[in-house]
């Protein structure tokens, strides 16, 4: 996929997407066996595509809600300062709560987030990432679960976004700037 001054390669099919969703949400199902109610927090905007279609392989009782942080904004750096843009509409105190994440990057935003939502008492807290970039790690920390695991690549689709555009690609792409002159 061609744009202006990029192109856009696959580097994860929607296909292996798809059956490394069905792995993960079996190893969700029996962590939370027992749950009478697991709530599953999609970090905004990025993780919606995801979210979407990792609930519909949870057979469990789930509830959706969402939280929106920022650290990037338009660009394609962290600016390491996580910014809550959009509260969750429910209650987390004493339930189950899966905070499902599109990319662990420096790992700023999650570890934000997860301080954030246990500062609600919550029964038990898992997170869950679609990709992780361990190279650029500059926290402590690492999702639960992770669906790929990937270079220092800045990448695109799947609901990842540069600058609100390419979430609508059902496939991870890598994006590779083309010369200037």
């Amino acid at each position: 996929m061609t744009h202006p001054n990029y192109v856009i390669d696959e580097m994860i099919s929607a296909k292996a997407i798809a059956a490394r969703i069905e792995d993960l949400a079996r190893d969700i199902r029996s962590e939370f066996a027992d749950t009478n109610k697991l709530v599953v927090v999609g970090l905004l905007r990025g993780s919606f595509v995801f979210i979407a279609d990792l609930v519909r392989e949870l057979d469990l009782p789930v509830e959706v809600d969402f939280l929106e942080a920022s650290s990037y904004g338009d660009g394609m750096e962290s600016t390491r300062e996580v910014r809550i843009l959009k509260d969750l509409r429910g209650r987390i105190e004493g339930r189950d709560v899966l905070i499902v994440e599109d990319i662990v990057d420096t790992g700023h935003t999650l570890a934000h987030v997860t301080k954030f939502l246990w500062s609600r008492k919550p029964a038990r807290m898992k997170t869950i990432a679609l990709l992780d970039k361990p190279a650029r790690r500059e926290v402590d920390l690492k999702a639960d679960w992770i669906g790929f695991e990937i270079p220092d690549e800045f990448v695109v689709g799947y609901g990842i976004d540069f600058a609100q555009r390419n979430r609508n690609l059902g496939f991870i792409g890598k994006v590779r700037f083309l010369d200037e002159a």
